[in-house]
Protein backbone atom coordinates (compact mmCIF):
# COMPACT_ATOMS: atom_id res chain seq x y z
CA UNK A 1 0.00 0.00 0.00
CA UNK A 2 0.87 3.59 -0.17
CA UNK A 3 0.97 6.10 2.42
CA UNK A 4 -0.08 9.59 1.43
CA UNK A 5 2.65 12.05 0.04
CA UNK A 6 3.29 15.21 1.48
CA UNK A 7 6.69 16.79 -0.46
CA UNK A 8 8.04 19.67 2.03
CA UNK A 9 11.13 20.04 -0.04
CA UNK A 10 12.11 23.66 -0.89
CA UNK A 11 9.22 24.21 1.07
CA UNK A 12 10.72 25.11 4.86
CA UNK A 13 8.30 28.15 5.08
CA UNK A 14 4.99 26.03 4.64
CA UNK A 15 2.59 26.47 7.31
CA UNK A 16 3.10 23.03 8.91
CA UNK A 17 -0.28 23.17 11.31
CA UNK A 18 -2.02 22.58 8.07
CA UNK A 19 -0.04 20.44 6.34
CA UNK A 20 0.70 17.48 8.45
CA UNK A 21 -2.35 15.09 9.25
CA UNK A 22 -3.89 13.95 11.98
CA UNK A 23 -7.10 13.09 13.28
CA UNK A 24 -9.55 14.94 13.81
CA UNK A 25 -11.18 14.48 17.76
CA UNK A 26 -13.99 17.28 19.15
CA UNK A 27 -13.87 16.79 22.53
CA UNK A 28 -16.11 20.32 22.93
CA UNK A 29 -18.88 18.19 20.94
CA UNK A 30 -18.35 14.88 23.14
CA UNK A 31 -18.58 17.47 26.39
CA UNK A 32 -22.38 18.38 25.45
CA UNK A 33 -22.93 14.36 24.43
CA UNK A 34 -21.59 13.55 28.17
CA UNK A 35 -22.65 16.37 30.88
CA UNK A 36 -25.92 14.83 31.18
CA UNK A 37 -24.24 11.55 32.36
CA UNK A 38 -21.27 13.44 34.30
CA UNK A 39 -24.19 15.93 36.21
CA UNK A 40 -26.53 12.46 36.81
CA UNK A 41 -23.19 10.88 38.63
CA UNK A 42 -22.91 14.14 40.34
CA UNK A 43 -26.14 14.26 41.52
CA UNK A 44 -27.75 11.06 42.13
CA UNK A 45 -24.64 9.22 42.70
CA UNK A 46 -24.82 5.24 42.66
CA UNK A 47 -27.61 4.92 40.97
CA UNK A 48 -27.14 6.86 38.34
CA UNK A 49 -23.26 4.83 37.43
CA UNK A 50 -25.34 1.69 37.05
CA UNK A 51 -28.13 3.66 35.08
CA UNK A 52 -24.82 4.81 32.38
CA UNK A 53 -23.30 1.60 32.85
CA UNK A 54 -26.62 -0.50 31.76
CA UNK A 55 -27.19 2.04 28.89
CA UNK A 56 -23.29 2.09 27.57
CA UNK A 57 -22.01 -1.37 28.17
CA UNK A 58 -25.14 -3.90 28.77
CA UNK A 59 -23.92 -4.18 32.54
CA UNK A 60 -26.61 -4.74 34.97
CA UNK A 61 -24.43 -3.72 38.54
CA UNK A 62 -25.49 -4.67 41.57
CA UNK A 63 -22.31 -4.02 43.20
CA UNK A 64 -19.64 -1.29 41.24
CA UNK A 65 -16.94 -2.69 43.49
CA UNK A 66 -14.96 -5.97 41.65
CA UNK A 67 -14.93 -8.12 45.07
CA UNK A 68 -11.73 -9.59 46.24
CA UNK A 69 -11.95 -13.20 45.42
CA UNK A 70 -12.62 -12.78 41.84
CA UNK A 71 -9.03 -10.62 41.93
CA UNK A 72 -6.97 -12.98 42.93
CA UNK A 73 -9.34 -15.38 41.10
CA UNK A 74 -8.06 -13.57 37.81
CA UNK A 75 -4.61 -13.80 39.20
CA UNK A 76 -4.30 -17.49 40.53
CA UNK A 77 -5.62 -18.15 36.49
CA UNK A 78 -3.17 -15.85 34.79
CA UNK A 79 -0.73 -17.18 31.86
CA UNK A 80 2.44 -17.72 34.38
CA UNK A 81 4.00 -15.78 30.98
CA UNK A 82 2.29 -13.40 31.45
CA UNK A 83 2.62 -13.02 35.06
CA UNK A 84 6.53 -13.32 34.53
CA UNK A 85 6.28 -10.41 31.96
CA UNK A 86 4.06 -7.89 34.22
CA UNK A 87 6.64 -8.72 36.70
CA UNK A 88 9.81 -7.29 35.09
CA UNK A 89 7.28 -4.79 33.55
CA UNK A 90 6.46 -3.88 37.41
CA UNK A 91 10.19 -3.97 38.03
CA UNK A 92 11.60 -1.89 35.57
CA UNK A 93 8.86 1.03 35.84
CA UNK A 94 9.89 0.75 39.75
CA UNK A 95 13.36 1.78 38.91
CA UNK A 96 12.58 4.82 36.57
CA UNK A 97 9.47 6.07 39.11
CA UNK A 98 12.15 6.15 41.58
CA UNK A 99 14.57 7.94 39.80
CA UNK A 100 11.61 10.44 39.83
CA UNK A 101 11.44 11.44 43.05
CA UNK A 102 12.68 14.56 44.36
CA UNK A 103 14.48 15.02 48.24
CA UNK A 104 13.34 18.11 49.82
CA UNK A 105 15.87 21.21 48.91
CA UNK A 106 16.18 24.10 51.41
CA UNK A 107 17.87 27.27 49.61
CA UNK A 108 18.65 29.87 51.82
CA UNK A 109 17.70 33.06 50.68
CA UNK A 110 19.11 35.61 52.47
CA UNK A 111 20.91 35.09 56.37
CA UNK A 112 18.13 33.92 58.36
CA UNK A 113 15.94 33.12 55.76
CA UNK A 114 15.30 30.06 54.11
CA UNK A 115 12.60 28.42 51.50
CA UNK A 116 12.55 24.20 51.92
CA UNK A 117 10.99 22.80 48.80
CA UNK A 118 9.05 19.49 49.58
CA UNK A 119 7.00 16.98 47.57
CA UNK A 120 3.97 15.98 49.29
CA UNK A 121 1.91 13.06 47.41
CA UNK A 122 -1.91 14.22 46.68
CA UNK A 123 -3.70 11.91 48.95
CA UNK A 124 -6.11 9.75 46.82
CA UNK A 125 -5.95 8.81 42.91
CA UNK A 126 -8.76 7.11 40.64
CA UNK A 127 -7.05 5.37 37.92
CA UNK A 128 -8.81 4.46 34.62
CA UNK A 129 -7.88 2.00 32.58
CA UNK A 130 -9.94 1.50 29.21
CA UNK A 131 -11.48 -1.64 27.88
CA UNK A 132 -12.85 -1.16 24.45
CA UNK A 133 -10.82 -3.43 21.37
CA UNK A 134 -8.38 -4.11 23.71
CA UNK A 135 -7.28 -5.53 27.25
CA UNK A 136 -4.32 -3.38 29.23
CA UNK A 137 -3.31 -4.96 31.48
CA UNK A 138 0.05 -2.48 30.76
CA UNK A 139 -2.14 0.84 31.53
CA UNK A 140 -2.82 -0.64 35.03
CA UNK A 141 1.44 -0.68 35.76
CA UNK A 142 1.59 2.41 33.80
CA UNK A 143 -0.73 4.13 36.11
CA UNK A 144 -0.58 2.55 39.50
CA UNK A 145 3.15 2.10 39.96
CA UNK A 146 4.39 5.83 39.90
CA UNK A 147 1.58 6.58 42.07
CA UNK A 148 2.11 3.73 44.42
CA UNK A 149 6.23 5.08 44.17
CA UNK A 150 5.08 8.52 44.87
CA UNK A 151 3.47 7.01 48.65
CA UNK A 152 -0.10 7.81 47.58
CA UNK A 153 -2.16 6.64 50.64
CA UNK A 154 -5.10 5.61 48.58
CA UNK A 155 -5.37 4.23 44.90
CA UNK A 156 -8.90 2.91 42.94
CA UNK A 157 -8.48 1.77 39.73
CA UNK A 158 -11.90 1.74 37.46
CA UNK A 159 -11.95 -0.16 33.78
CA UNK A 160 -15.27 -1.18 32.31
CA UNK A 161 -17.46 -4.26 32.68
CA UNK A 162 -18.12 -6.73 30.30
CA UNK A 163 -20.97 -9.30 29.66
CA UNK A 164 -18.37 -11.77 28.47
CA UNK A 165 -16.72 -11.54 32.03
CA UNK A 166 -19.79 -12.35 33.68
CA UNK A 167 -20.40 -8.15 34.66
CA UNK A 168 -16.55 -7.72 35.44
CA UNK A 169 -13.66 -5.75 33.90
CA UNK A 170 -11.15 -7.91 31.41
CA UNK A 171 -9.69 -11.02 33.56
CA UNK A 172 -5.75 -9.65 32.55
CA UNK A 173 -6.73 -5.29 34.28
CA UNK A 174 -7.57 -7.47 37.28
CA UNK A 175 -5.03 -9.97 37.77
CA UNK A 176 -2.50 -6.99 37.06
CA UNK A 177 -4.41 -5.17 39.93
CA UNK A 178 -4.16 -7.95 42.40
CA UNK A 179 -0.84 -8.31 41.55
CA UNK A 180 0.29 -4.96 42.42
CA UNK A 181 -1.78 -4.80 45.67
CA UNK A 182 -4.48 -2.76 44.77
CA UNK A 183 -7.95 -4.07 46.39
CA UNK A 184 -10.37 -1.01 45.50
CA UNK A 185 -11.33 -1.76 41.52
CA UNK A 186 -14.43 -0.87 40.24
CA UNK A 187 -15.97 -2.50 37.30
CA UNK A 188 -17.29 1.15 35.68
CA UNK A 189 -16.00 2.69 32.76
CA UNK A 190 -16.56 5.44 30.27
CA UNK A 191 -17.70 9.22 31.74
CA UNK A 192 -19.53 7.85 34.60
CA UNK A 193 -15.91 6.67 35.65
CA UNK A 194 -14.27 9.56 35.47
CA UNK A 195 -17.53 11.24 37.70
CA UNK A 196 -17.62 8.65 40.30
CA UNK A 197 -13.63 9.65 40.76
CA UNK A 198 -14.55 12.92 40.54
CA UNK A 199 -17.27 13.45 43.30
CA UNK A 200 -17.52 10.44 44.62
CA UNK A 201 -20.80 7.98 45.32
CA UNK A 202 -22.06 5.68 47.66
CA UNK A 203 -19.03 3.58 48.91
CA UNK A 204 -16.61 5.24 46.69
CA UNK A 205 -14.64 8.18 48.11
CA UNK A 206 -13.60 11.53 45.69
CA UNK A 207 -10.28 11.35 44.83
CA UNK A 208 -7.66 14.20 44.09
CA UNK A 209 -6.38 13.01 41.07
CA UNK A 210 -7.23 10.82 38.23
CA UNK A 211 -5.35 9.27 35.51
CA UNK A 212 -5.66 7.07 32.48
CA UNK A 213 -6.35 7.26 29.03
CA UNK A 214 -9.67 6.58 26.99
CA UNK A 215 -11.82 7.62 24.10
CA UNK A 216 -13.22 10.67 23.92
CA UNK A 217 -15.97 10.63 26.13
CA UNK A 218 -13.59 9.43 28.79
CA UNK A 219 -11.60 12.90 27.75
CA UNK A 220 -14.66 15.10 27.62
CA UNK A 221 -15.62 14.02 31.10
CA UNK A 222 -12.16 15.17 32.30
CA UNK A 223 -12.75 18.50 31.05
CA UNK A 224 -16.28 18.66 32.66
CA UNK A 225 -14.37 17.75 36.48
CA UNK A 226 -11.26 19.57 35.68
CA UNK A 227 -10.70 22.32 38.96
CA UNK A 228 -13.18 19.54 40.89
CA UNK A 229 -9.91 17.14 41.03
CA UNK A 230 -6.55 16.89 39.04
CA UNK A 231 -6.12 15.37 35.77
CA UNK A 232 -3.51 14.25 33.87
CA UNK A 233 -4.58 15.17 30.18
CA UNK A 234 -7.43 14.58 27.65
CA UNK A 235 -5.74 12.11 26.02
CA UNK A 236 -6.24 11.81 22.15
CA UNK A 237 -5.87 9.02 19.93
CA UNK A 238 -2.31 7.47 19.98
CA UNK A 239 -0.01 8.70 17.05
CA UNK A 240 3.86 7.66 15.78
CA UNK A 241 6.23 9.49 13.94
CA UNK A 242 9.52 7.78 12.23
CA UNK A 243 12.27 10.19 11.99
CA UNK A 244 14.76 8.47 9.43
CA UNK A 245 17.61 8.53 6.49
CA UNK A 246 19.23 6.15 4.24
CA UNK A 247 20.39 3.82 6.95
CA UNK A 248 16.97 2.79 8.12
CA UNK A 249 15.32 -0.30 7.65
CA UNK A 250 12.21 -0.39 5.59
CA UNK A 251 10.96 -3.37 7.26
CA UNK A 252 11.61 -1.75 10.66
CA UNK A 253 10.07 1.27 9.92
CA UNK A 254 6.69 -0.34 8.31
CA UNK A 255 6.67 -2.54 11.30
CA UNK A 256 6.61 0.35 13.46
CA UNK A 257 3.82 2.26 12.10
CA UNK A 258 1.81 -0.55 11.52
CA UNK A 259 2.10 -0.99 15.31
CA UNK A 260 0.77 1.94 16.34
CA UNK A 261 -1.91 1.81 13.47
CA UNK A 262 -3.37 -1.44 15.15
CA UNK A 263 -4.95 0.79 18.03
CA UNK A 264 -7.21 2.53 16.15
CA UNK A 265 -8.78 3.29 13.20
CA UNK A 266 -7.91 7.49 13.88
CA UNK A 267 -4.19 6.98 15.67
CA UNK A 268 -1.77 8.92 13.10
CA UNK A 269 1.72 7.36 11.67
CA UNK A 270 4.26 9.69 10.17
CA UNK A 271 7.49 8.89 8.47
CA UNK A 272 9.51 11.75 7.95
CA UNK A 273 12.38 11.35 5.77
CA UNK A 274 14.95 12.88 3.41
CA UNK A 275 15.54 9.56 1.45
CA UNK A 276 12.73 9.15 -1.62
CA UNK A 277 14.52 5.19 -1.92
CA UNK A 278 13.52 4.97 2.08
CA UNK A 279 9.86 5.89 1.30
CA UNK A 280 9.32 3.68 -1.50
CA UNK A 281 10.62 0.98 0.27
CA UNK A 282 8.96 1.39 3.14
CA UNK A 283 5.58 1.82 0.79
CA UNK A 284 6.62 -2.09 -0.27
CA UNK A 285 7.25 -2.90 3.41
CA UNK A 286 3.44 -2.34 4.34
CA UNK A 287 1.87 -3.93 1.61
CA UNK A 288 3.56 -7.25 2.56
CA UNK A 289 2.95 -6.75 5.92
CA UNK A 290 -0.19 -5.03 6.51
CA UNK A 291 -2.11 -7.95 4.37
CA UNK A 292 -1.16 -10.64 7.57
CA UNK A 293 -1.71 -8.76 10.13
CA UNK A 294 -4.69 -9.90 12.76
CA UNK A 295 -6.09 -6.10 12.75
CA UNK A 296 -5.71 -5.31 9.11
CA UNK A 297 -9.19 -3.36 9.10
CA UNK A 298 -8.59 -1.01 12.07
CA UNK A 299 -4.56 -0.62 10.48
CA UNK A 300 -5.80 0.07 6.64
CA UNK A 301 -8.49 2.78 7.94
CA UNK A 302 -5.53 4.58 10.10
CA UNK A 303 -2.76 4.17 7.13
CA UNK A 304 -4.75 5.70 4.57
CA UNK A 305 -6.72 8.15 6.91
CA UNK A 306 -4.53 10.48 9.17
CA UNK A 307 -1.25 9.26 7.97
CA UNK A 308 1.47 9.67 5.72
CA UNK A 309 5.09 9.92 4.42
CA UNK A 310 6.59 13.61 4.89
CA UNK A 311 9.52 14.14 2.20
CA UNK A 312 12.23 16.67 3.77
CA UNK A 313 15.28 17.95 2.36
CA UNK A 314 17.73 17.29 4.81
CA UNK A 315 17.63 15.48 8.79
CA UNK A 316 17.51 19.37 10.10
CA UNK A 317 14.10 20.08 8.08
CA UNK A 318 13.15 16.91 9.49
CA UNK A 319 13.93 18.31 13.43
CA UNK A 320 11.67 21.24 12.52
CA UNK A 321 8.93 19.23 11.22
CA UNK A 322 8.65 16.19 14.27
CA UNK A 323 8.78 19.31 16.78
CA UNK A 324 6.08 21.16 15.66
CA UNK A 325 3.76 17.83 14.71
CA UNK A 326 5.17 16.87 18.44
CA UNK A 327 3.92 13.61 18.42
CA UNK A 328 3.56 11.30 21.29
CA UNK A 329 5.84 8.53 20.45
CA UNK A 330 8.90 9.98 17.83
CA UNK A 331 11.46 6.94 16.80
CA UNK A 332 14.68 8.01 15.40
CA UNK A 333 16.22 5.83 12.76
CA UNK A 334 19.05 7.38 11.46
CA UNK A 335 23.05 7.84 11.28
CA UNK A 336 23.80 9.32 14.41
CA UNK A 337 20.64 8.38 15.85
CA UNK A 338 21.28 9.58 19.85
CA UNK A 339 23.09 12.75 18.76
CA UNK A 340 20.01 13.52 16.08
CA UNK A 341 17.10 12.42 18.88
CA UNK A 342 19.43 14.46 21.55
CA UNK A 343 18.31 17.20 19.64
CA UNK A 344 14.17 16.66 19.44
CA UNK A 345 12.27 19.55 21.82
CA UNK A 346 9.03 18.04 21.29
CA UNK A 347 7.80 14.26 21.88
CA UNK A 348 5.99 12.55 24.52
CA UNK A 349 9.23 9.87 24.49
CA UNK A 350 11.71 9.02 21.80
CA UNK A 351 12.74 6.00 20.70
CA UNK A 352 16.58 6.09 19.68
CA UNK A 353 17.97 3.27 16.80
CA UNK A 354 17.17 0.75 15.35
CA UNK A 355 16.45 -1.64 18.27
CA UNK A 356 14.00 0.28 19.83
CA UNK A 357 10.55 -0.09 19.17
CA UNK A 358 7.71 2.08 20.36
CA UNK A 359 6.38 -1.35 21.39
CA UNK A 360 9.09 -1.83 23.99
CA UNK A 361 7.87 1.55 24.94
CA UNK A 362 4.80 0.15 25.43
CA UNK A 363 5.40 -2.23 27.88
CA UNK A 364 9.19 -2.88 29.40
CA UNK A 365 10.72 0.03 28.44
CA UNK A 366 10.87 1.02 31.84
CA UNK A 367 9.48 4.32 30.85
CA UNK A 368 5.55 5.37 30.77
CA UNK A 369 3.44 4.63 27.82
CA UNK A 370 0.79 7.31 28.92
CA UNK A 371 2.34 10.08 26.93
CA UNK A 372 0.84 13.35 25.55
CA UNK A 373 -1.37 13.19 22.21
CA UNK A 374 -2.43 15.67 19.33
CA UNK A 375 0.94 17.93 19.62
CA UNK A 376 0.27 18.95 23.47
CA UNK A 377 3.85 17.28 23.69
CA UNK A 378 4.58 20.82 22.77
CA UNK A 379 3.77 21.78 26.53
CA UNK A 380 3.14 18.50 28.46
CA UNK A 381 5.15 15.44 29.54
CA UNK A 382 4.13 11.97 30.16
CA UNK A 383 2.70 10.55 33.12
CA UNK A 384 5.49 9.61 36.03
CA UNK A 385 5.76 9.80 40.13
CA UNK A 386 5.87 13.45 39.97
CA UNK A 387 2.14 13.42 38.39
CA UNK A 388 1.61 12.85 41.66
CA UNK A 389 3.20 14.73 44.11
CA UNK A 390 2.86 18.61 44.35
CA UNK A 391 5.10 20.75 45.37
CA UNK A 392 4.90 22.93 48.68
CA UNK A 393 6.81 25.45 50.00
CA UNK A 394 7.88 25.89 53.81
CA UNK A 395 9.22 30.00 54.66
CA UNK A 396 10.95 30.57 57.56
CA UNK A 397 12.49 33.78 58.43
CA UNK A 398 14.20 35.11 61.33
CA UNK A 399 13.37 38.54 62.95
CA UNK A 400 16.78 40.00 61.53
CA UNK A 401 15.77 38.66 58.14
CA UNK A 402 12.47 39.99 58.18
CA UNK A 403 13.65 43.45 59.39
CA UNK A 404 15.71 43.77 56.43
CA UNK A 405 13.14 42.77 53.90
CA UNK A 406 10.65 44.93 55.25
CA UNK A 407 11.92 47.97 53.06
CA UNK A 408 11.19 46.32 49.83
CA UNK A 409 7.41 45.12 51.14
CA UNK A 410 6.53 48.47 52.16
CA UNK A 411 7.48 49.73 48.54
CA UNK A 412 5.85 46.89 46.83
CA UNK A 413 3.18 46.58 48.74
CA UNK A 414 2.45 50.95 48.57
CA UNK A 415 2.91 50.70 44.60
CA UNK A 416 0.23 47.93 44.69
CA UNK A 417 -2.05 49.93 47.14
CA UNK A 418 -2.21 47.29 49.78
CA UNK A 419 -1.42 48.88 52.83
CA UNK A 420 -2.51 46.46 55.04
CA UNK A 421 0.06 43.92 53.39
CA UNK A 422 2.63 46.49 54.37
CA UNK A 423 1.30 46.86 58.14
CA UNK A 424 1.75 43.41 58.54
CA UNK A 425 5.40 43.73 58.40
CA UNK A 426 5.79 46.82 60.24
CA UNK A 427 4.18 45.57 63.07
CA UNK A 428 6.62 42.98 63.35
CA UNK A 429 9.55 45.14 63.02
CA UNK A 430 8.14 48.82 63.91
CA UNK A 431 11.16 50.67 65.16
CA UNK A 432 13.36 48.76 63.41
CA UNK A 433 12.80 50.21 59.72
CA UNK A 434 14.29 53.03 58.95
Amino acid sequence: MNLTRIDLRGRRDADLSTELPRAELDVAVAVEQVRSVVEGVRDRGADAVREATKRFDGVDLVDLRVPAAALQQALDELDPAVRAALEEAIRRHRLLSSAQLRPDETVTIVDGATVTERWQPVGRVGLYVPGGRIAYPSSVVMNAVPALVAGVGSLAIASPPKEEFRGLPNPFVLATCALLGIDEVYAVGGAQAIAMFAYGVEGVAPVDVITGPGNVYVAAAKRLVQGRCGIDAEAGPTEIAVLADDTADPAYVAADLISQAEHDPLAAALLVTDSVELADAVDVELGKQVPVTKHRERIEAALTGQSGIVLVEDLEHGLLVCDVWAAEHLEVMTANARDVAMRVRNAGAVFIGPWTPVSLGDYVAGSNHVLPTGGTARFAAGLSAQSFLKRMSFVEYTRDALVEAAPCVTALGGAEDLLAHVEAVQVRVRGEVR
